[in-house]
């Protein structure tokens, strides 16, 4: 009759010791889910490579009366590297592709590209990156060319969706000054909104 409890007791041990190592994520055997991991808080060395599409707007270009200046919504898309020196702080570089349309009906072709740091904040599974990008401009409009700079601060907003992949939304802020050798200088300025595929590599 001792049997009974006595195999009763040991069951009872070993189920309660097996549910103090689950609530632990250390299941013998088992891996726990990501999510209750730290992968949240980034280490230097980590990686992150984006791929970006989206829409191309014109705000306003200085010293043109009016803001007339006669360049409709586009399309942009990026590909972009950030490398990690702390949990929060990155560095990487980024190039675009855009295009927009003209009041001729003719196409005007920007292709910056650049390098940039940032700062990123991060919520449980969310992260929020503030970047600034230096770079140059190349750009073409039907048989003229202008080499220029820009300056481009973003804000981004993505969703850890596992270790390896988040999913988000940028905003970049495009300032292309031209200084041309008939001296009508002008800066023009554009939003660019994008969708972004993050990989954590």
């Amino acid at each position: 009759m001792l049997r009974i409890p006595s195999i009763l007791l040991i069951l009872f041990l070993a189920f309660s010791s097996t549910g103090l190592l689950a609530q632990e994520g250390t299941i013998p055997g088992g891996d726990a889910e990501w999510i209750d991991m730290p992968t949240s808080m980034y280490i230097r060395g980590d990686r992150t490579f984006n791929i970006n599409a989206g829409i191309l707007f014109p705000l306003y270009f200085t010293k043109i009366e009016g803001n007339d200046h006669g360049i409709s919504m586009g399309g942009t898309g990026s590909l972009a590297f950030n490398y990690f020196l702390s949990p929060n702080w990155f560095v990487g570089g980024e190039i675009f592709g855009s295009f927009t349309g003209t009041r001729g009906g003719n196409m005007l072709y920007l292709i910056p590209v650049g390098l940039k740091g940032g700062y990123q904040f991060v919520i449980r599974q969310f992260e929020f990156p503030l970047s600034l990008l230096i770079g140059v401009a190349p750009q073409r409009y039907i048989e003229k060319g202008y080499f220029g700079v820009v300056v481009m601060p973003g804000a981004s907003a993505y969703w850890r969706y596992s270790s390896d992949f988040s999913f988000g939304l940028n905003t970049n802020w495009w300032i292309l000054p031209q200084y041309p050798k008939n001296g009508h200088s002008t800066i023009g300025n554009f939003m660019a909104l994008t969708l972004s595929v993050r990989m954590h590599i």
